[in-house]
C-alpha cells in the first residue's frame, strides 16, 4: 500500500519524499545499518528515482545515511557513546541560548511557541506520536532561534538532526511521553515570564529525563534484534 498521508504537490515532491523517508529512519522502520532498497521507495511513495536521490542527498547532509557508489544509501549506525556526546553538546547550546532567549524572544515568537505548544498538546491527547515529535522539535529550535543568535540557531539545528530517531525513541514509552508534556509546558511558561536561568535548567533536566527513557527503549531494542540474529 503506498503511503497517502502527505499529498505530494508541484514543486514540493522532494520535500515531501525528504519528510517521508526522514520518518521511516526516526520510526525505527528503516533500520540503522540497513540498506535503503530503492525499488520498495519509489513503489511505495508513487514517484520516480529523481526525488528520491534528491532526498537522499539531502538526508545524507543530515547525517541520517551515507551513500556510497554502487552500493547506495544505507541508514547510519550510531552509538550510544555518540548519542550521549551529541545529547551533551545540545543541553550546552540549549543553556548558551536559554538566558538570550529569555531576554531576545519577541511577543510574536512568544506566542508563536504558545501555539505550538498547544498543537502539540493536542497532538498528544490524539495519540499522534510522529505528529507530536515534529512540534516538539520545532519547539525546542524556536526556543534556540529567540536567542537571535544565526551560528547557535544553525549548529543546533545540525546536531539535533543527527540523532532524531533516539529523541524520538525515548516518547515510546507512555509515562515518559505525558510527563514530557508536563515539562514543556513549564518550559513554555517560564521562557514567557523571561527567567532565563530557570529556563536553562528546566531544559537541561529535560534533556537528561529524554535521554534517560530513550536508552532504555533502545537497550530493548539491541536486545530483541541480537536475539533475533541468534
Amino acid at each position: 500500500m503506498k503511503d497517502q498521508t502527505i499529498e505530494p504537490r508541484r514543486g514540493t515532491r522532494s520535500a515531501y519524499v525528504t519528510q517521508q523517508v526522514r520518518d521511516m529512519i526516526t520510526s525505527g522502520e528503516l533500520e540503522p545499518g540497513s540498506r535503503i532498497n530503492e525499488r520498495v521507495l519509489v513503489e511505495r511513495l508513487n514517484i520516480s528515482r529523481t526525488p528520491l536521490r534528491e532526498a537522499f542527498k539531502i538526508l545524507e547532509g543530515e547525517g541520517l545515511i551515507t551513500i556510497r557508489p554502487n552500493a547506495g544509501a544505507t541508514v547510519v549506525v550510531l552509538s550510544t557513546e555518540d548519542v550521549e556526546a551529541s545529547i551533551e553538546v545540545l543541553i550546552g547550546l540549549e543553556s548558551i541560548a536559554a538566558e538570550r532567549a529569555a531576554r531576545n524572544a519577541t511577543q510574536a515568537a512568544l506566542d508563536e511557541l504558545a501555539d505550538l505548544h498547544d498543537r502539540m498538546v493536542q497532538a498528544w491527547s490524539d495519540g499522534e506520536l510522529m505528529a507530536y515529535f515534529h512540534l516538539n522539535q520545532t519547539i525546542h529550535q524556536k526556543i534556540v532561534d529567540a536567542a537571535q543568535n544565526p551560528a547557535l540557531s544553525r549548529v543546533y539545528a545540525s546536531e539535533s538532526a543527527r540523532i532524531r530517531r533516539f529523541r524520538f525513541a525515548g516518547n515510546r514509552d507512555p509515562q515518559r511521553w505525558a510527563r514530557a508534556v508536563e515539562e514543556h509546558a513549564r518550559i513554555v511558561d517560564t521562557l514567557r515570564r523571561r527567567e532565563g536561568p530557570l529556563l536553562r535548567e528546566m531544559l537541561r533536566a529535560h534533556h537528561l529525563s529524554g535521554w534517560d527513557a530513550a536508552r532504555r527503549a533502545l537497550e530493548v531494542d539491541q536486545k530483541a534484534a541480537a536475539q533475533g540474529r541468534k
